[in-house]
């Protein structure tokens, strides 16, 4: 299982929000770049980023995302505000490893089937769910579609990913997100990656042993010292080694 440490940017700083209420930012007074630096030097192999000022329609985090992307020493997975193909082609070019994608998959599904085989490996579904429904427009729309139901829309379409949110119980129930995100994870044909969910390191122990789980994001709990980078990518390693059988 792979651990994405994440960073969350509005107005040029690291922020956390509660349930995606953008008035309402925990700002982390840390040097975004120096950051997403110091998490490859750890180990991590990936991380993610989202930029709330785009999920806005505002570029005015543009300058420091392309900064992060050449100078973090790994792969960044960029989420926020992707809503058309030129953006999406945009960031890809700029070099961003993975482009998450969530509203234009509910307005245009055939654009965004087109993009996943013209970019292998490089989109990702986000799924967010709240009581019931895949939310849209930085969760502040309610779609049509159950999260099953957007998920089999999406089938045979080659994701990287589906990274999946439970906005009911965002960072306050986890049993009930490992229970929504197992559930969909089962039905899924894609690897889904979990947000939202890692309070402690004992909850990485506890998704890696999900089936067809592919990642955790871990945000908050590493800016609040919750979590330590170096041991949570030790505990997702170790999940999936190999034990010796006694003979």
């Amino acid at each position: 299982m792979r651990i994405y440490p994440t960073m969350e940017l509005q107005n040029g700083r690291c922020v956390t929000l509660d349930k995606g209420r953008l008035d309402e930012a925990m700002i982390w007074h840390v040097d975004p770049v120096e950051t997403a630096r110091r998490w490859a030097a750890t180990g991590a192999e990936w991380m993610h980023l989202t930029d709330f000022d785009a999920v806005e329609g505002r570029d005015t985090n543009s300058g420091l995302v392309e900064e992060i992307i050449r100078s973090a020493e790994i792969p960044v997975q960029l989420a926020g505000g992707m809503r058309t193909r030129e953006n999406v082609e945009y960031w890809i070019d700029k070099g961003a490893g993975r482009v998450v994608i969530g509203t234009m998959a509910a307005r245009d599904p055939n654009l965004v089937k087109e993009l996943a085989k013209l970019h292998p490996d490089q989109i990702v579904l986000a799924v967010d769910v709240w009581r019931g429904y895949v939310m849209t427009e930085g969760w502040r729309t309610q779609s049509a579609f159950t999260p099953e139901a957007f998920i089999d829309a999406f089938a045979d379409t080659p994701f990287a990913s589906i990274l999946v949110t439970d906005i009911d119980s965002d960072m306050e129930d986890v049993e009930a997100q490992l229970g929504l995100i197992s559930g969909l994870a089962q039905h899924s044909r894609t690897p889904v990656v979990a947000s939202g969910v890692v309070r402690k390191v004992d909850d990485i122990s506890r998704l890696a042993y999900i089936h067809n789980i592919a990642g955790a994001l871990v945000g908050r709990a590493l800016f609040r010292k919750a979590v330590d980078l170096e041991e949570a990518l030790n505990v997702a390693t170790a999940a999936h080694e190999p034990v010796a059988q006694f003979q």
